[in-house]
């Protein structure tokens, strides 16, 4: 597996202006929606925009802690999850709150981004699925990640 699977979605782009944008975005996508598209399921077995809203959320306070545990340790290990697992309780949730906890942690997460000097970046860290990789390389995954799922998001709403 690559060290940064969503590296090829986000291609040459800076991850910084993709990650600032990403809930504006999905807040003009997901705007005047009702429940009945939000909840749609394109296919069997494939998510909804709520349970993509849902999965975003959760990833977000995953990155949180990544980013956070790779600047207070020496090579943290990240602790990888099963995001189908986690998707088992997205039925629980409304797709708008889901939206609103993205966005708030990505601008927690933006914050603590934007005040990095180079030494932080290059820090380095290791997911024992993906190999070493620099904090670097987990921004770069945000970005590349959220464009993954903006596609899917536009994808499944015919845009």
């Amino acid at each position: 597996m690559p060290v940064n699977p969503y590296a090829s979605q986000l291609g040459d782009l800076d991850p910084l202006p993709v990650t600032r944008a990403t809930p504006a975005r999905l807040r003009t996508l997901v705007a005047g929606l009702g429940a009945d598209k939000l909840n749609a399921h394109p296919a069997p077995g494939k998510w909804s925009v709520r349970d993509i809203l849902s999965h975003l959320a959760d990833c977000e306070v995953v990155f949180a802690f990544r980013l956070r545990q790779a600047l207070a340790q020496d090579r943290h290990v990240v602790q990888p999850f099963d995001q189908d697992d986690w998707a088992a309780t997205y039925g629980r949730y409304d797709a708008h709150t889901a939206l609103a906890t993205f966005s708030a942690i990505r601008e927690w997460n933006l914050a603590l981004i934007a005040g990095l000097a180079a030494v932080d970046l290059n820090k380095p860290l290791n997911h024992p699925e993906r190999g070493d990789m620099t904090l670097r390389v987990v921004i770069e995954t945000m970005g590349g990640h959220d464009l993954n799922h903006l596609r899917q998001v536009q994808a499944i709403l015919g845009i």
